[in-house]
């Protein structure tokens, strides 16, 4: 992993004070955890349930937010002492939050753990300067989602796991018509797709470099699917972008969008074409298939680490993420569950079993930085320019890296 510096302005102090804490007898344990509604809070009340049900001592307490107010309020908890004693964690927030955390790797390394199971992109995703600070428990490439209908009606054949950037843009080509698109892209594609190509935006020593020569190749590669080879919307600079992409996808307007696994449940709901999923195109080497997921760590200022780690073992466990996995919540990071999310979620999906296996198999752990969200939005801030033709793609990026600097 990158060196960072953490961005918790107080917290670093207050976490570091506390010394490793550890327990016996039964104990309630406080859990921090993001939902999208009742029904995933029941799933993972569920896993609550299974560590109590293994380990009677211990009764862990669900407390859940929405995935905004989670993160809004995760650095507000940390500070004023209210955080959980298991945290969930994110990969791509991982740079901001290693002071809060307790290591994982010495307490693991006592219990001669076997972390072989987990896919490795994701364990380094979840780790900060070559430590552990979390247990995945899913995990997910990005990938291209397709209209197979609209691959078929235009006699373009299906695209094959690791296919090129030229067969990915004359699929596209093939595909555009005065009121359809072959592909849809907005601004933070550009971080995915550029690491899949294996145009690296971020130097040896894990600063940010927009203005390389790798990552403009790449950024005009984007933007050239629009201004050159018009195979793609332009993007409007208000609203999210993402969701707009999305939407016009579903109504079949865009043949090919990016996304990930996360999203297929809703996608099949959504769509009223036959569904496909293959990988990002590569460059001339082989794919890289960036990678992010989400797990749970310890709290360093827990008073009962040991049992929350006896408790993270069970909600990252074999048992937990096949259940995971059968309720079509997660695509699991451990890989001998992942065939229950096949058999779940990815049925009917033409290729998707096919395209994450390879997908997996050529995953890389996704480069960013501590500001990274910052970064992200000045993609979205900017990259319209480049879109419509106002400004270069080198300009663009040139911009960027100067705002993200400062």
């Amino acid at each position: 992993m990158f060196r960072y510096r953490s961005l918790i302005a107080g917290v670093t102090l207050a976490a570091m004070s506390a010394g490793p804490a550890f327990s016996a007898g039964s104990v309630t344990l406080n859990w921090n955890m993001w939902s999208a509604g009742d029904a995933e809070t029941a799933v993972w009340q569920h896993l609550a349930d299974m560590v109590h049900e293994k380990y009677p001592e211990i009764t862990v307490n669900l407390k859940v937010s929405s995935w905004g107010d989670y993160w809004t309020k995760l650095p507000v908890r940390v500070a004023s002492g209210s955080a959980g004693d298991i945290i969930a964690m994110q990969s791509l927030r991982m740079p901001n939050f290693p002071t809060v955390l307790e290591p994982l790797d010495e307490l693991l390394k006592q219990k001669n753990s076997d972390l072989s199971a987990f896919d490795q992109s994701i364990l380094g995703g979840l780790s900060y300067d070559g430590t552990l600070f979390a247990l995945p428990y899913d995990v997910g490439p990005w990938m291209i989602y397709y209209n197979k209908d609209m691959f078929e009606a235009a006699g373009v054949d299906l695209p094959q796991p690791g296919w090129t950037w030229g067969e990915f843009t004359a699929a596209a080509k093939k595909m555009t018509t005065d009121d359809q698109f072959g592909v849809g892209i907005f601004p933070q594609n550009y971080s995915v797709m550029a690491g899949a190509l294996g145009d690296h935006y971020l130097a040896a020593d894990g600063r940010l470099d927009l203005v390389s020569p790798a990552a403009i190749d790449a950024a005009k590669k984007l933007t050239e699917l629009v201004t050159v080879d018009k195979v793609a919307p332009v993007v409007a600079s208000s609203g999210d972008p993402g969701q707009l992409i999305s939407g016009r996808f579903d109504s079949g307007n865009i043949a090919m969008y990016v996304d990930g696994p996360w999203v297929m449940l809703t996608k099949k709901k959504n769509v009223k074409f036959d569904l496909g999923m293959t990988t990002l195109p590569r460059g001339d080497g082989p794919l890289q298939a960036v990678t992010a997921g989400s797990g749970f760590g310890i709290s360093k200022k827990s008073q009962h680490k040991e049992e929350a780690l006896k408790a993270i073992e069970v909600l990252t466990g074999p048992d937990a993420l096949a259940y995971l996995a059968k309720e079509g919540r997660a695509l699991p990071a451990r890989t001998a569950q992942q065939q229950y999310w096949y058999d779940v979620a990815a049925a009917d999906v033409f290729g998707a079993r096919e395209a994450l296996t390879y997908a997996l198999d050529h995953s890389v752990t996704y480069e960013i930085t501590p500001n990274f969200n910052a970064v992200e939005n000045l993609f979205n801030q900017y990259f319209p320019l480049a879109f419509s033709g106002n400004q270069s793609p080198e300009q663009v990026m040139q911009t960027i890296q100067s705002l993200a600097a400062q």
